[in-house]
């Protein structure tokens, strides 16, 4: 007869933590995007210090992009794009900042300069995925005006008068068309990304789909939310940069409030 075996049986295997649901959008009303300003104009002044310090890299990098932009003006909307396109990863922090001040946390910039952390590899897939967009749109627009402009590329001054004068109808149309649907794609897929993954942990697809969702469920109130940011963005550039300070953590704050409009809180246990 066979004596029990005095070996342990092999430990179970572990059971792998399910991740975070997928998110439910919700439907916003049209003037939603005003209350989100008018929430992150609170944070910004509670938080003014840190906010700030974000402000001052936004208008940096927009005197970067003003330098290229004398030596290479073909590329003006590329790089703007390229300016939007780098500003949910700019504003992290300032999302950061309205997370603690919604958890009546101290506004401290130090925890927030290291936020990507939290989450540091969907949000590298989704700056992968931004990063491409940028590019491609970069080489479309060489390539644009490379069909347009066979010989001599105009000077600046005879571009710009060009857009102003409304010159060139054929070129200004494609040109700007194009760079409409790029940026269509980058802000569609950056409505609620960031802020999903920082705070829930969420993987890239499933917030980027979320963020299509949200523009697809309201197309009303996306529509008014990306004129402000343009509107308030353009400001900071005709200010020579100076407005920047202010617009940006502004954008970011109030971006943060879209998330927690447009998405459903999980479920407490």
């Amino acid at each position: 007869m066979a004596q029990p075996s005095d070996t342990p049986p092999p430990p179970a295997p572990a059971r792998e933590e399910p991740g975070p649901p997928f998110p439910v959008v919700r439907v916003v009303s049209i003037g939603a995007p005003l209350r989100w300003i008018a929430r992150g104009a609170s944070d910004l002044k509670a938080c003014a210090i840190p906010s700030l310090f974000y402000g001052f890299c936004f208008a940096a990098m927009g005197l970067l992009l003003t330098v290229i932009f004398r030596h290479a003006y073909q590329y003006t909307s590329a790089l703007t794009s390229g300016f939007l396109l780098l500003g949910p990863f700019l504003a992290m922090g300032t999302y950061e900042l309205s997370r603690r001040r919604e958890r009546g946390e101290p506004c401290a910039l130090l925890p927030t300069l290291t936020v990507w952390r939290r989450n540091a590899s969907n949000i590298g897939v989704f700056a992968v995925v931004l990063g491409v967009i940028f590019l491609v749109w970069a080489r479309a627009s060489l390539v644009i005006f490379a069909l347009f402009y066979t010989g001599e590329m105009p000077s600046l001054a005879g571009f710009v008068a060009q857009i102003v004068s409304m010159q060139n109808l054929d070129f200004l149309a494609a040109y700007f068309g194009v760079g409409l649907i790029f940026a269509f794609v980058a802000f569609a897929a950056s409505v609620v990304s960031i802020p999903l993954m920082l705070d829930r942990n969420q993987d890239a697809v499933s917030s980027m789909i979320a963020s299509f969702a949200a523009l697809l469920r309201n197309p009303g109130a996306m529509l008014v939310w990306a004129a402000l940011i343009v509107s308030l963005t353009l400001i900071g550039f005709l200010t020579f940069h100076v407005g920047l300070v202010v617009m940006m953590p502004l954008i970011g704050h109030a971006t943060w409030h879209a998330y927690r409009d447009l998405v459903e809180p999980l479920a407490q246990k």
